[in-house]
């Protein structure tokens, strides 16, 4: 299938937001959406690829820029700044994915009644945040994603059923932090599964993480099989939800 990219640009707390889209060429109808939570190097070639393969599932999909500007890195101790000034003011982040949130709704080839988020690390906790804060998303699915919450799901406001990949060999998350997960779900009735990809690292399904690795001396790992297993999943996650 072929597809088009192009920017969207949103407001929030005075910065400019600038977003990737990819949607199929056929969008003459309202398409059911996904939205991208980039891990904390920003919308690098990693979602970007995300959002294209999704757009040549047949979805419509943004790569979210929460830090602004197109701010961008490879070096893990900027990323860690940047990450830790959004977590710092959690609220502000929310606002800035809300604002993506409106303005990607608001294109006419979104269906705005069937949208999804997808997260990798960083982006994993954005995308269960957004479903804990209420926002109008349907399914979410976490790569290797921190699941710290913002505040716990609540029952009648956490309306989203969640697809949780995690790896077994991951020294970011540990298994602990997925079983506060569970339980914080299972408190709030959330329809989730949890895959647990055996011997695989943070970072598992970003082709870049052996190399970033490298560069930071950071404990990162490219999964081929992981990988793949889990895109699959989350495909078909979100065709069953959305579709």
């Amino acid at each position: 299938m072929s597809i088009k990219t192009l920017e969207l640009t949103s407001q929030a707390d005075g910065v400019l937001l600038k977003s990737y889209v990819c949607l199929p060429n056929d969008s003459n109808n309202p398409k059911p959406a996904i939205m991208v939570a980039p891990e904390w190097w920003g919308v690098s070639d990693h979602p970007k690829t995300v959002t294209e393969r999704l757009a040549k599932a047949g979805f419509v999909a943004v790569a979210m820029d929460v830090y602004g500007e197109g701010k961008l890195t490879t070096d893990a101790a900027k990323a860690n700044e940047w990450m830790t000034q959004m977590l710092d003011n959690q609220d502000k982040l929310m606002a800035r994915c809300q604002a993506i949130l409106n303005d990607f709704c608001n294109m006419n080839e979104v269906d705005g009644d069937r949208l999804g988020v997808i997260g990798f690390c960083f982006g994993g906790k954005i995308a269960l945040d957004m479903a804990r804060e209420g926002m109008p998303v349907k399914a979410v699915a976490t790569f290797h994603g921190n699941p710290a919450p913002k505040q716990p799901a609540k029952k009648d406001t956490f309306k989203a059923k969640v697809l949780i990949a995690h790896g077994e060999a991951d020294s970011m998350v540990s298994m602990q932090a997925i079983e506060e997960l569970k339980a914080e779900l299972d408190n709030a009735d959330v329809d989730y599964t949890l895959d647990v990809y055996k011997g695989a690292k943070h970072g598992f399904s970003n082709p870049n993480a052996d190399e970033r690795a490298k560069q930071n001396d950071v404990d990162l790992g490219y999964d081929e099989a992981a990988a793949k297993a889990s895109w699959d999943k989350m495909i078909k996650f979100m065709q069953d939800s959305l579709i």
